[in-house]
């Protein structure tokens, strides 16, 4: 797993905090270029969920993740001129400590069939059939945390 370029910068937030620049992000990729309906996007989680935010230059909003208190990690996602170089991976691992200091003993993610390698590369391993998930097709994904 290569390491996120030095010229982005990781941090945890909460929605309260940085609302406006994760959902920059989630908007372009889910609603704008996966054409997820915003009535799906917004589920209203926000709020209870820890959150990582990447920003690269100019401190420009490029990725973001979130977990939710039952260790449910959805929302990963990259603007599409900045995929490729780490930064995906550096997310899904500030989500992973997360749940190792919020002692979840495992989580899960409902991960778009596109990206299943992804996640398997990071331990993650598919537990269930393919499902439909706002028009595009999933699979329920698990992984220990102490892994």
């Amino acid at each position: 797993m290569s390491a996120m370029p030095p010229d982005f910068k990781l941090i945890h937030t909460c929605w309260a905090d940085s609302s406006a620049m994760l959902g920059a992000v989630r908007r372009t990729v889910f609603i704008e270029e996966q054409q997820v309906p915003a009535s799906l996007e917004w589920d209203g989680l926000d709020a209870d969920c820890f959150h990582v935010l990447v920003t690269g230059v100019g401190h420009q909003p490029v990725a973001t993740g979130r977990m939710l208190l039952d260790g449910h990690i959805g929302r990963m996602a990259v603007l599409q001129a900045c995929r490729g170089q780490g930064i995906g991976s550096a997310v899904l691992a500030a989500l992973l400590e997360v749940a190792r200091q919020q002692q979840f003993p495992r989580v899960f993610l409902h991960a778009q069939v596109s990206a299943i390698a992804f996640y398997e590369r990071h331990g993650f391993v598919v537990s269930s059939d393919a499902f439909m998930d706002a028009g595009i097709l999933h699979r329920t994904m698990r992984r220990q945390t102490a892994i």
